[in-house]
């Protein structure tokens, strides 16, 4: 179980580089000479798209863990 938890971290933390650009804003930022725009919009893109999965895996996490943890007051 906890090999399967570190590759599904490792898998989202270490992804493939990922151009996230919709087609008016890749036709815009394709003329332009230095790129470097580009490279900032994707990165916003990408980050805007991953915080609602990261909080949606810390909430399910939390729910989880509050359901599956065993009382001490119940054993003694």
């Amino acid at each position: 179980m906890k090999t399967k938890i570190v590759f599904c971290l490792l898998s989202f933390l270490f992804f493939i580089e990922t151009n996230a650009q919709c087609a008016m804003c890749r036709a815009v930022l394709e003329s332009e000479e230095g790129q470097g725009a580009a490279q900032g919009i994707n990165d916003g893109i990408v980050y805007l798209m991953a915080i609602p999965y990261i909080l949606i895996g810390g909430l399910g996490y939390f729910i989880y863990r509050k359901f599956n943890r065993t009382d001490s007051k119940l054993n003694k």
